[in-house]
């Protein structure tokens, strides 16, 4: 079957790949449907410009001219592949391959060019998303065992630390060792994440420094709102569990504010609208029990929820507040999401107006 010259016109017209060709002083005289697709410029807004307003430079367009007259790009007058850059309406630079050719007539004078450029953005995302799995299953081989070993050991030292302690409080030890958990979980879950990119052949990238991007491994939850408008304090002396409670309660919908003393808990309260506080035990200074009873004087409708490390109440912090009211104690090895969350919903329920009576939460 022979194809006719309106054939071929149609078919070029059609293709998916970016054709251009320009007339000898560089002029646009030819730009194909799938150029308009992937540059985004209409006919009209090419059709007679200069080709050099397809490329992110005009040194970028001058390598492409030079290496068509160069035989080692597919013989002289012509490029086999030859990578460059295009730039978008947009703005955007998409990497291309170029197949092209010089034009002349037919004394042999240079008329102009003519070129098909592929797109190469989903080959090369695909190039490397395979990249990706073999670092992912290199990753997860390289890294999974020595995070058992630490998980291991972690699980040792916490014995260990309970038999040398005896009657002594641990509370501070054993919120490091949950917080050393905690981290290792954390990068658990992200080689988990790097696997399912990996098998998903999708990932999403995000500003890193100045023009560089990484890709996003951060952990993207569905989380219902349940603690939408409730305003709560978090007092604790260790940095680790102000930040991840905060971040539960955050990611919870609460508004969140942090203090790592009894003291700059107290000066919260004063001067800040609160639903609930949340304090620690043992703290220097000012301790839970002491943080209770000021707010108690100062904020009787405030209530106040005690978490703890440890079941042993060496300095009865827990047992002299539960006697001046103390209503919930949330021992925290480490804290439980869903249980930290639905025992501040009932706490601030029950202390609003028409709210029910409250019941020990421990």
């Amino acid at each position: 079957m022979n194809l006719s010259k309106e054939d071929l016109q149609r078919l070029i017209a059609r293709s998916t790949d970016i054709i251009v060709a320009t007339q000898k002083g560089g002029q646009v005289a030819y730009y194909n449907d799938g150029a308009s697709r992937s540059l985004g410029y209409g006919p009209e807004e090419i059709l007679g410009q200069s080709v050099l307003r397809l490329y992110p430079s005009a040194e970028e367009a001058k390598r492409v001219m030079h290496a068509m007259r160069d035989e080692g790009f597919g013989g002289k007058g012509t490029v086999d592949g030859l990578q460059t850059t295009f730039r978008t309406a947009d703005g955007e630079d998409i990497p291309v391959a170029i197949s092209g050719t010089l034009l002349y007539d037919p004394s042999g004078a240079e008329v102009g060019t003519i070129g098909f450029a592929k797109d190469l953005r989903e080959i090369l995302k695909k190039d490397q998303l395979a990249t990706l799995g073999e670092v992912a299953v290199g990753l997860s081989h390289e890294i999974n065992n020595p995070l058992a070993v630490i998980v291991n050991q972690l699980e040792m030292l916490e014995r260990d630390v309970l038999e040398l302690a005896k009657d002594s409080d641990t509370s501070v030890e054993f919120e490091r060792i949950d917080a050393m958990r905690r981290e290792v979980g954390r990068i658990s879950g992200i080689l988990s994440r790097l696997g399912q990119m990996a098998q998903a052949e999708s990932y999403e990238t995000i500003d890193y420094v100045g023009p560089s991007r990484m890709i996003d491994l951060r952990e993207h939850r569905e989380v219902a709102p349940r603690l939408s408008g409730v305003r709560v304090l978090v007092v604790d002396d260790d940095l680790g569990i102000c930040q991840s409670v905060g971040e539960i309660l955050t990611a919870a919908g609460a508004e969140v504010f942090t203090a790592n003393d009894g003291a700059e808990g107290l000066r919260v309260v004063e001067s800040t609208p609160l639903d609930i506080v949340l304090s620690d035990v043992v703290m220097p200074e000012m301790d839970g029990y002491e943080l209770y009873t000021a707010i108690t004087s100062s904020r009787p409708d405030l209530p106040v929820l005690m978490m703890t490390a440890f079941h042993y109440d060496r300095d009865h912090v827990i047992k002299r507040s539960r006697l001046e009211g103390l209503e919930g104690v949330i021992f925290k090895k480490p804290v439980d999401p869903n249980r930290l969350i639905e025992v501040i919903l009932e706490m601030v329920k029950e202390h609003k107006p028409g709210g029910g009576e409250a019941e020990a939460t421990d």
